[in-house]
């Protein structure tokens, strides 16, 4: 976005990615360091993870989908500016993602090409969307949703994106993706475990969001049908299970399993 202009909407945009974990971007260029690949090779598909995300988050911060006034600690794109710069910032942030991935730095046609599918699908219709538009369907629902329906859910909403984020480094290298996507799926549901747990326990100040609206809102989390005890367990094992599935990388894997602790140990 450097040589972007300077309209709200160009603004709005950088202002989304600002802060955050980045640990999506951290999990592309980890995964590609592990097969080898030197971090100008895998940046733009660590930028592009970063994009597609921050675009997810201002919409769902909208009035018609959270309404959120709150995120990273700042007000969210359309309380500081307006809903119709949030719905276009995240719009062009979304497309944005796509045009990193055809960056030549990341290797070959068919390289960018299995990129650019990876990251559609995990943010459509079968993933992120999908995951969205289940978790406003609970909002209504006659009942809280099952276990089951929250995995399947959350799968979607925070675990597709994940990944992709975890795959990209075997998808640029052209390698086996098995070990990657067994790590990720794991790694997705603890993060979200992880997240259902600080809105129940945290500090909203260190959070950067307000906490305990599924609470307030009736919704089934994890806490809700596990217990605290349960899910902290729960995500523990998850853990366990995503650096269990590295072990074909051996000490290469040091620092996509020191993430995984870092999903449930984190205060935001």
């Amino acid at each position: 976005m450097a040589g972007m202009g300077n309209e709200p909407v160009i603004r709005a945009m950088r202002y989304a990615v600002q802060g955050g974990k980045r640990l999506r971007g951290f999990l592309a260029l980890e995964g590609a360091r592990m097969h080898g690949l030197a971090d100008a090779q895998a940046a733009s598909a660590a930028a592009a993870v970063e994009a597609l995300h921050a675009y997810s988050l201002v919409h769902d911060d909208l009035p018609a989908m959270d309404d959120d006034d709150l995120r990273r600690g700042q007000p969210t794109v359309h309380v500081k500016w307006d809903e119709a710069t949030a719905i276009l910032a995240g719009d062009a942030l979304q497309t944005l993602a796509f045009e990193l991935l055809c960056d030549p730095a990341l290797g070959s046609g068919d390289v960018r090409i299995a990129l650019v599918q990876g990251l559609a699908k995990a943010s459509g219709a079968e993933g992120m969307v999908l995951g969205q538009a289940l978790d406003i369907a609970a909002e209504t629902a006659a009942a809280p949703l099952t276990l089951e329906a929250i995995i399947r859910l959350q799968a979607g909403k925070t675990g597709a994106l994940i990944g992709f984020a975890a795959e990209a480094g075997a998808i640029l290298a052209e390698a086996d993706r098995g070990p990657l996507r067994a790590y990720a799926t794991a790694l997705g549901l603890a993060f979200q475990i992880a997240d259902d747990i600080l809105d129940e326990t945290g500090d909203a100040a260190k959070a950067g969001k307000r906490l305990q609206k599924d609470a307030e809102a009736g919704k089934a989390t994890f806490v809700s049908l596990l217990g605290l005890g349960g899910a902290r367990a729960r995500a523990a094992a998850l853990v366990d299970e995503a650096c269990d599935a590295l072990a074909p990388y051996g000490d290469r894997a040091r620092l996509l399993k020191d993430a995984a602790r870092f999903t449930i140990a984190r205060e935001s």
